[in-house]
Parts: C-alpha cells; sequence; structure tokens
C-alpha cells in the first residue's frame, strides 16, 4: 500500500505504537492459550474420587468389617473402579478388627479392577433377591473394627518399603470400635510425625463419626464416595480443556476480523 504523506504524521504515532501492542498482545494470548490447552490436554495426572500429590506412593486402606453394610457395599466398588481406572500405582491393606496386605505398594491401578466384582451386585435372575458375591475376607475376619490395624499396617509398609512420598488413602465408614480410640490418636500422631498424608474416603459415615476423624486427623476433608450402581461412576481422566479452546477460537476470530475490516493505513511525514 502507498503512504499517505501527512504533515502532521508525528502526531499519530502514539497511536500506531498502540495498535502494535494490542496486535502483540492478541498474538501472545492466542500462543498461550494453545499451549496451555495442548500441556493441559496432555497432562499425565489423573483426576479420581481422591487427589494425590505428584509421584506419590499410594497405599489404600479398605475396611471390610461387618459394620459395612450391603448399601455401601456399591460404594467401595465405585471408589475401586475409580482407583483401578486412574493411571496410578497403588498398595491395598483390608482390614477388620486386623489388617493383611492384599497388594503391595507399586502395583498397577487395574489390578485394583478384579476386586471391583465382589462390591458389585450381579444381575437379577428369575426374582431372586440380587445379593453381593461372597468376599475372601467375609470368613477369615471378625465382626469387630479397628481402623488403627489398618493405618499402622500402611505405614509399616510405607516406613519398611522405604517409599518415595507415601499417601495412606483410608476408605471406611469410620465407625470404629470405641476401645481402638486410644490406638487410633497414637496411629493418626504418627502419619502426622513421619509426613504421611492421610486421604479420607467415607462410606456413609455418621456425622459423629465423620467430625471425630476430621478432629483427629488435623482437619482432613472426607470424601464421601459415589456409587457404582445406580448413579455415574466417578471421574477418572482429565477433563477435555474446552474453555481454553474456546477462548483461543475467540481471539483468534478477533485478530481475523481485525486484519479483514482494518488493514493497516501507512502514512510518512510530507516533504
Amino acid at each position: 500500500m502507498t503512504s499517505i504523506p501527512l504533515a502532521d504524521a508525528a502526531a499519530l504515532r502514539p497511536a500506531a505504537r498502540r495498535t502494535l501492542a494490542i496486535r502483540i498482545a492478541l498474538a501472545a494470548a492466542l500462543g498461550g492459550l494453545i499451549v496451555a490447552a495442548v500441556l493441559v490436554s496432555r497432562h499425565p495426572h489423573t483426576q479420581t474420587v481422591v487427589t494425590l500429590p505428584a509421584h506419590s506412593s499410594a497405599i489404600v486402606v479398605l475396611d471390610v468389617s461387618a459394620s459395612i453394610s450391603a448399601d455401601t457395599y456399591s460404594r467401595i466398588g465405585a471408589t475401586l473402579s475409580s482407583l483401578a481406572r486412574s493411571g496410578g500405582r497403588y498398595g491395598l491393606v483390608v482390614f477388620s478388627d486386623q489388617a493383611y496386605e492384599a497388594v503391595p505398594p507399586g502395583t498397577p491401578a487395574s489390578d485394583l479392577q478384579p476386586l471391583v466384582r465382589y462390591f458389585t451386585l450381579p444381575p437379577a435372575h428369575g426374582g431372586f433377591a440380587q445379593t453381593f458375591p461372597p468376599n475372601p475376607w467375609a470368613r477369615t475376619f471378625s465382626a469387630g473394627t479397628k481402623v488403627s490395624a489398618g493405618l499402622e499396617l500402611a505405614d509399616r509398609i510405607a516406613f519398611q518399603d522405604k517409599l518415595r512420598k507415601p499417601v495412606v488413602i483410608l476408605v471406611s465408614d469410620l465407625d470404629d470400635d470405641p476401645a481402638d480410640l486410644p490406638r487410633l490418636v497414637t496411629i493418626m500422631l504418627a502419619l502426622r510425625r513421619d509426613h504421611v498424608p492421610l486421604r479420607i474416603v467415607g462410606l456413609n459415615p455418621s456425622s459423629q463419626d465423620s467430625a471425630l476423624f476430621k478432629r483427629l486427623s488435623g482437619g482432613v476433608p472426607i470424601v464421601r464416595a459415589g456409587l457404582l450402581q445406580p448413579g455415574p461412576e466417578p471421574k477418572n481422566h482429565t477433563p477435555f480443556p474446552w474453555t481454553l479452546v474456546a477462548l483461543a477460537v475467540v481471539v483468534a476470530g478477533g485478530i481475523a476480523a481485525h486484519e479483514l475490516w482494518a488493514p493497516r493505513l501507512e502514512w510518512r511525514s510530507a516533504p
């Protein structure tokens, strides 16, 4: 385009610099949004029923005591299913009045999937009432509930295996034996002393039990487990960043519109 000679061209230079700055800012915003959308969509971490620090070694402490009713079994199934599809690595401690290590730490999350069937109601046949499949712990564990047993074993495993960044995930209805309270207080203090973060997934806990565990854990939030059947399953994937993509499209459209309907005007000082 041929420039237009103007006697007062110098007066337009601030507006020209301002327009250039706006163009650069819009281009930088567009580039940043595109990069952010790519990074977020490719983020290796997943969203599951509980949030975990990056590169942590998680140990799930699962309550299978008699205080767990059939109504909460599907919530256990939903929790295990969410963890199994999270792409992480976990250990599993199962407890009632005693505890044992069912899955060692560092096991791929997908290895938890076979356990989900024990907490999933099969389809009804012939008018018979639906019942959960018998699980491997029904005949070996007593009716008691000692949460301290599961937490103590998880803490011992984390120490003996020298786990890097251990995290304990307690999945329980939190209906602990009152006689277990002194040991529970001791292990809660030990976890905090050993810098082992605690996550709690509640299986329909009472308000009193929730308040007790919040107090003992120093205010750890209690996530309420969802249902596997019926209802939606917990999310276990990183959502696609539609908001970032939409903003990038809007910024790109603004730049295109500006270039189409506001062509660059060039001028030069008059001789």
